[in-house]
């Protein structure tokens, strides 16, 4: 019992980084950018508030606990803006032995459902799985349009990259939310 309690603790530890990763994401307030771990909390927070706009065999308990994982690897892959210029198969599998290194500390079983969920949540396959990445893509874009457009034009985003980089996974697992969006986005896009 010890040592599960050890490893699990080690575990604790060592996710207690990803306060220390920035986002490209600033604050709706634009006082800084917001980090990792705020990025887990505020979009958990997105899906329990929204939940009801999930299909009907979307479990939200296993979202959460994805949302709550998803950017654990970011302590050692860093951050992978969604507008960036990213190299997204070194990104992917950065991610994935962060992913392997990290749910390692835990005892193994509980390690393996750990990373198991993450596989899932990357994957998006699952009715879970694609919910949890509407939200995660539903986020930010409400935070950019509260603040003036956020880091769009830092990154020289237009409405096309929206439709593609975020609409595509909001309707997949969330069409409502991205009915609801896309009028916004076109608003603030035909004005910038």
């Amino acid at each position: 019992m010890s040592d599960r309690i050890d490893a699990q603790v080690d575990f604790l530890r060592e996710a207690d980084r990803l306060k220390s990763i920035l986002r490209a994401s600033r604050l709706i307030d634009n006082s800084r950018h917001e980090n990792s771990a705020e990025h887990s909390w505020h979009v958990m927070l997105y899906a329990a508030v929204l939940g009801e706009h999930a299909g009907p065999d979307v479990r939200i308990d296993r979202v959460l606990r994805m949302l709550l994982i998803h950017d654990i690897v970011e302590i050692d892959a860093g951050d992978a803006p969604i507008h960036g210029h990213v190299d997204h198969e070194a990104m992917a599998a950065k991610e994935a032995a962060a992913a392997t290194r990290l749910f390692g500390l835990l005892p193994a079983d509980q390690g393996a459902d750990y990373l198991a969920l993450w596989q899932e949540f990357e994957a998006a396959e699952s009715v879970d799985a694609q919910f949890a990445k509407a939200i995660d893509r539903f986020q930010t874009p409400v935070a950019n349009l509260a603040s003036g457009g956020g880091t769009w034009t830092d990154y020289n985003v237009t409405m096309d990259q929206m439709e593609t980089r975020v609409g595509s996974p909001v309707k997949r697992g969330a069409p409502g939310l991205w009915a609801w969006m896309r009028p916004r986005l076109v608003a603030w896009f035909a004005r910038a």
